[in-house]
């Protein structure tokens, strides 16, 4: 993709690099096939091309607004583009770019800003993610629909694992709300990997 950094982005840290993974991108739109973002929402800038058109816009110097942040958010960062790309572009790394660029310029409104310190506090801590979604449970009936919707109905304590009887030893990455929202996941993936 034909790039010109604007003055300002070429004094970014991660200039070069954000430079050499747009000049990567060949516009085919496969990434599009099997983003679960551009799937449910069906907007091309919700999409990693569309993405990748607004970084780039704002690495040329286009003033990123409100918008351009609220699509770049929206990305799961699941990296199922990456995995059909022809060109193999690194679209993470300049997701990551983007977002940090954007973030520098937008300011995120208070309460966006609470929101996004406290999830950073609380999901990585399994013990207080587990006491607020307990709390939740216990306040339910008091929240708003659209929030009681957002909560899990409940939560099945997980099952069994396997006794260990193998020499062989998988890792497995739980995940840090697995354990809260999902705890059956990880016990069944281990009985699935046990009979393996």
């Amino acid at each position: 993709m034909q790039t010109l950094l604007s003055e300002q982005a070429a004094l970014l840290p991660r200039a070069a690099e954000a430079e050499s993974i747009l000049r990567s991108c060949v516009h085919c739109g496969f990434c599009n096939a099997t983003c679960p973002t551009y799937q449910l929402l069906g907007d091309e800038l919700d999409g990693p091309r569309g993405r990748i058109y607004l970084i780039k816009q704002v690495l040329e110097g286009h003033a990123p607004t409100a918008r351009t942040q609220l699509h770049l958010d929206r990305c799961l960062s699941c990296r199922n583009c990456e995995t059909t790309c022809p060109s193999g572009v690194d679209y993470h790394n300049l997701l990551d770019i983007g977002r940090a660029v954007v973030d520098a310029a937008v300011p995120r409104p208070l309460g966006q800003r609470l929101l996004r310190k406290s999830l950073l506090g609380m999901v990585p801590n399994p013990g207080l993610f587990k006491a607020m979604i307990n709390t939740g449970e216990v306040f339910r009936a008091l929240l708003p629909e659209v929030l009681q919707a957002k909560l899990p109905r409940s939560v099945r304590p997980a099952g069994l694992r396997p006794a260990t009887q193998h020499r062989r030893q998988v890792l497995m990455l739980e995940g840090c709300v697995q354990l809260s929202l999902a705890p059956n996941t990880n016990a069944a993936a281990a009985r699935v990997l046990d009979r393996l």
